[in-house]
């Protein structure tokens, strides 16, 4: 068993057998009284995004849920921030996952974080933590706003490790921010900052780092 995050929403460990890792475990047990209902909120809502992308290439599998925790399958890979990833087929690879995210109604919501982008053994992408994650199933306004946002985080990404390889359209997406994007960096990124850095103590960028021990696998 190895910790690989512990915040106030619980722990996220990786359950090995004599095979080696065999699942991560996500568990409420650690946190606070004054967060837990919405620890187990948080819960709930990955296992139920999990349990509606269930076959999906590039996404765990959820493979048990109890009242305070859920185990889903490992992935083995690194994440992005420990990868680097340079190779163009990565990031097409990673936009078609999105794209299949999208077509089954539902938006990430958190994909700014690099330590939720893997990169496999076989150097393909995958996604874990979906705490955030929101199905549409009219696919609203809403919905929409927040698949831009999605995309325009990975290609974030892509800006910082293979800026030459955007294209010019890529650069328009970048360049326009949604109505939500653009409000939550006018006020709610501020009170997002004040809470993890001044009340959690969580000092790296968007709380990726301290919390995630290296890594989310």
């Amino acid at each position: 068993m190895a910790l690989l995050k512990r915040d106030v929403f619980g722990s996220v460990l990786r359950i090995d057998d004599e095979h080696g890792p065999r699942c991560v475990r996500r568990e409420l047990r650690g946190s606070p009284w004054w967060a837990r209902a919405l620890a187990a909120h948080l819960l709930r809502r990955e296992a139920r995004a999990l349990r509606h992308l269930h076959g999906l290439s590039g996404v765990p599998t959820l493979l048990r849920t109890e009242p305070q925790a859920l185990e889903r399958a490992f992935i083995p890979g690194e994440p992005m921030h420990l990868a680097k990833p340079r190779d163009p087929a990565y990031f097409r690879a990673a936009l078609t996952l999105l794209r299949r995210l999208h077509a089954r109604n539902l938006s990430h919501n958190d994909l700014a974080k690099e330590t939720n982008w893997l990169v496999t053994t076989d150097g393909a992408p995958a996604l874990v933590d979906f705490q955030l994650a929101r199905f549409d199933e009219r696919r609203g306004r809403l919905f929409r706003l927040l698949a831009h946002d999605d995309l325009r985080h990975l290609l974030k990404h892509k800006r910082s490790y293979l800026p030459e390889s955007l294209s010019a359209r890529e650069r328009r997406i970048l360049a326009s921010p949604s109505i939500v994007s653009r409000l939550w960096r006018m006020s709610g990124k501020r009170v997002y900052r004040f809470v993890t850095r001044g009340v959690l103590g969580w000092s790296d960028r968007e709380g990726a780092g301290d919390r995630a021990l290296r890594d989310e696998r």
